[in-house]
């Protein structure tokens, strides 16, 4: 169904492909090159017996683009609310790359995580799926693979995989990007659900992120602005609350 409905979108947004290339050139040239946050790797002590070990996988959101460092961001943050949820010392490593799809997170980066240990492994990725606009049939493809991978390498650690990227709200986007490529993406979501239900100790946490729903659950101001570093790419506090959420969402189904 997913993939029908892809082939239908990409019929339908045929003609307008000529436009989106030059409005994503025009883009490309406005928005700031930022750099991926640093410190890929780190502990957050709070004198437990225990200490489990985190490692996270993606794309530039796991990357950090728009944080100083990892201990700051997403990675960081997750560690620390995972320690206090679960009373635990959390050792944490990032392997990430903006631009990434799945496939070359596959290709690139797994290998790199031959010698590490986990314990509990998180995966954040589909933004630069949409981007290249992948079809379903791809991803489930590139996913499936993806899983296999890591799945032969930590064996019986739960794998988690993060909500989708809140494309139809980034700031820098155009009203025709942000249709075409945030209906793609939340096509890969659904198929992304969909994969995980068919593997053990696979979970993908599928809320959709809108500002509406962390203003209320959250009491943050609902300024979208305000949760973008360039446009595009997370802000500090954005991937703090993420990574909260996230937290939250493995406290209660994983662990």
């Amino acid at each position: 169904m997913n993939q029908l409905k892809y082939l239908v979108s990409a019929v339908a947004i045929f003609p307008f492909l000529p436009l989106m290339y030059l409005q994503g050139k025009n883009i490309r040239r406005k928005v700031p090159k930022l750099p991926e946050a640093g410190g890929p790797n780190g502990m957050e002590q709070i004198g437990a017996e225990k200490t489990i070990r985190l490692i996270t996988i993606g794309e530039s959101t796991i990357a950090g683009v728009g944080a100083p460092s990892h201990q700051e961001g997403f990675t960081g943050t997750l560690a620390k609310s995972l320690s206090e949820k679960l009373k635990v010392n959390t050792k944490w490593e990032v392997f990430a790359k903006s631009g990434y799809t799945a496939a070359k997170v596959k290709e690139q980066l797994i290998p790199k995580t031959k010698t590490s240990e986990a314990d509990i492994i998180v995966i954040g990725l589909g933004g630069n799926d949409a981007f290249t606009l992948n079809s379903p049939a791809q991803w489930r493809k590139d996913i499936n693979a993806l899983i296999h991978e890591v799945k032969a390498l930590f064996i019986d650690i739960p794998i988690v995989f993060i909500n989708m990227p809140p494309i139809k709200s980034f700031p820098a986007f155009t009203p025709l990007i942000k249709l075409s490529i945030g209906n793609l993406v939340e096509l890969l979501g659904n198929e992304l659900e969909a994969i995980t239900s068919n593997h053990e100790n696979v979970y993908y946490y599928g809320r959709k992120i809108t500002f509406d729903d962390w203003s209320e659950r959250f009491g943050m101001e609902n300024q979208p602005e305000k949760y973008f570093s360039d446009g595009v790419h997370p802000s500090l506090i954005t991937y703090q609350i993420w990574a909260k959420d996230v937290a939250d969402y493995i406290h209660k189904e994983v662990f």
